[in-house]
C-alpha cells in the first residue's frame, strides 16, 4: 500500500516543487515574511494582551501612543499586495532565467497600471474626488490580482527579452547602463499590455481588474478557506507528504498559503476597525493549534522519547531532537528515527494533526478558544507562547497543552511497539560475539 501511495504522490510533489510560476509565488510571498513579523511586533506592542498595559504605557508615552507604531503596522499589513508583487516577480524573473530587479520593477508597476487611481465617492470640500492609490487595495484584496499581475507581467517580459527584442548598446557602455536599456523594449511590452487590460475593464461593469477578481476568483477561494474542510485538508496532506520524505508544506502552501494569508489579514483588518473577527483557519490557527514541533506534531512524541523511551536509540535520539522540537523542528526524527517510510508510525504521524485541527475548529466555534487576531508570529515560535501571543487568551495556552497530552496518549502505544523492537534488536546486538573475541595468544608457540 505504501509503495502504490509513493509512486502516486511522488509524481505529484514533483512537478508542483518544480512548477515555476507556483515556485514564484510561494518563494515571492516569503519575500513579505520578515516584514510582516516585525509589523506583527509593533502591533502586538500596541495591542498585548495584559489588562492595564495601555494605561501603563500612556503614562509616560502620553495618550494616542498607539498612533506611533500603527506607521509600522500600516506599512507593512496594509500593502502586502504590494510588497508581494514585487517579490512574486522578482522570484518569477528568477526563475525564467531574466533580470531579476528588472522583473520585480516591470511587476510592480504593471500591477499599479490596473490599480485605481481615482476614487469618486470620497469627496473633499471643493468638490474633487481623491486621487491616488488606496490601502483597499494594495492589501488583502488586492493579493491575488498581484500574483496574476506579477506572473503574467514577468512572463511577458521574459519572453521579449529571449528573443532578443532590446536595444542593444556598443561595448564599453557600463553594464547598468546596457541592463537597463535592454529592458527598455520588453518592458513596453508588458506595460502596454496592461495598460489595454486597464482600457477593457473601464468599459465594463467592473470598471477595475481589482473588482473582477475579486468577485470571480478571490471571494470564492477565500470562501473554501472557510469551509470546515479547508484546514483538515491542508494538514492530511502536508503530512502525507512528509511521510514520503518529502517536505510537505513546501508542496501545499504553493495552493493554501495564499489564501491563509488572505484569512490572517481580514482577521488583523477587523481587528484594527475593533470588528468582529470571523476567519477561523488563518495562519496563526494552521501554526499553533494544529501542529506542535512540526510536521506529524512530533513535540510529545519526541518529550516521550527522551523520557519514557528504553532503547537507547530512542531515548538518545530523542534527548538530541528535543531543543530544535520545542521551537517546530523535527527533521532529525522524520529522518532519523525513521518516521519516513515507517508503518509503525504511520498511522499516528498523519491521524494526530488531523485531529488537533478537528478539536481546535470545535472548541473555536463552540467559543472556548479565541479566534486568532491576525497578528503574524514566527512559526518557530514554543508551543504556550504562541498561543497566548496569537490570541491574547491564556485559555489558549492551556488548549495547547491540552492538546499536546492528547497527542501523546495516541503515540505512545505506537513509540512503545518501536521501543521494543529496537530494545530486540540492541540485545540481539549485544548478544553477538565477534570472531576476534575468541582468539587467544595463549597457545602460541614459536618452538
Amino acid at each position: 500500500m505504501f509503495d502504490k501511495l509513493e509512486k502516486a504522490l511522488t509524481p505529484i510533489a514533483d512537478t508542483l516543487s518544480k512548477n515555476k510560476v507556483l515556485t514564484a509565488i510561494r518563494d515571492g510571498f516569503l519575500v513579505t515574511v520578515p516584514m510582516t513579523i516585525v509589523g506583527s511586533i509593533f502591533l502586538l506592542i500596541a495591542n498585548f494582551p495584559i489588562d492595564g498595559w495601555s494605561e501603563f504605557i500612556a503614562s509616560f508615552a502620553g495618550e494616542g501612543w498607539e498612533a506611533y507604531l500603527s506607521a509600522v503596522t500600516s506599512s507593512t499589513f496594509d500593502v502586502v499586495a504590494l510588497t508581494g508583487v514585487l517579490g512574486i516577480g522578482y522570484a518569477y524573473a528568477r526563475e525564467q532565467g531574466v533580470d531579476k530587479i528588472a522583473g520585480a520593477v516591470v511587476a510592480l508597476t504593471c500591477f499599479l497600471i490596473v490599480t485605481p487611481k481615482s476614487h469618486p465617492d470620497y469627496v473633499n470640500e471643493a468638490g474633487k474626488a481623491f486621487s491616488g492609490f488606496s490601502f483597499g487595495n494594495l492589501g488583502t484584496a488586492g493579493m491575488f490580482l498581484g500574483m496574476i499581475t506579477a506572473i503574467v507581467s514577468v512572463l511577458i517580459f521574459s519572453w521579449a527579452m529571449k528573443r532578443k527584442l532590446v536595444i542593444k548598446l556598443p561595448d564599453g557602455v557600463p553594464p547598468a547602463v546596457m541592463d537597463s536599456f535592454a529592458a527598455l523594449i520588453p518592458a513596453a511590452f508588458a506595460m502596454t499590455t496592461f495598460a489595454i487590460i486597464h482600457g477593457i475593464f473601464k468599459n465594463t461593469s467592473y470598471e477595475y481588474a481589482h473588482n473582477f477578481i475579486y468577485e470571480v476568483l478571490q471571494a470564492p477561494l477565500v470562501g473554501i478557506g472557510r469551509s470546515n474542510l479547508f484546514e483538515v485538508t491542508y494538514q492530511f496532506l502536508s503530512t502525507l507528504f512528509w511521510f514520503f520524505g518529502i517536505n510537505g508544506p513546501a508542496v501545499t502552501n504553493t495552493v493554501f498559503g495564499p489564501i491563509h494569508k488572505v484569512l490572517t489579514q481580514e482577521n488583523l483588518d477587523a481587528a484594527k476597525a475593533g470588528l468582529e473577527m470571523t476567519n477561523i483557519f488563518t495562519a496563526g490557527f494552521s501554526d499553533f493549534f494544529c501542529n506542535y514541533g512540526g510536521g506529524g506534531s512530533t513535540l510529545g512524541l519526541v518529550i516521550m522519547m527522551a523520557f519514557l523511551g528504553k532503547s537507547a536509540r530512542i531515548k538518545q535520539l530523542g534527548r538530541l531532537s528535543l531543543p530544535a522540537a520545542i521551537f517546530g523542528i523535527n527533521e532529525p526524527i522524520i529522518f532519523g528515527l525513521p518516521i519516513v517510510l515507517n508503518p509503525i508510525m504511520a498511522v499516528p504521524f498523519i491521524l494526530v494533526p488531523v485531529l488537533n485541527t478537528v478539536t481546535a475548529t470545535i472548541a473555536t466555534n463552540i467559543g472556548v478558544l479565541p479566534i486568532t487576531s491576525g497578528v503574524q508570529l514566527p512559526w518557530t515560535m514554543p508551543i504556550m507562547f504562541s498561543g497566548w501571543l496569537v490570541t491574547g487568551s491564556l485559555v489558549a495556552s492551556v488548549f495547547q497543552l491540552a492538546q499536546l497530552v492528547m497527542d501523546m496518549l495516541i503515540y505512545y502505544p505506537f513509540l512503545k511497539m518501536l521501543d521494543k523492537k529496537y530494545l530486540e534488536e540492541e540485545s540481539l546486538h549485544a548478544d553477538e560475539t565477534d570472531d576476534l573475541d575468541d582468539l587467544s595468544f595463549d597457545d602460541l608457540s614459536f618452538d
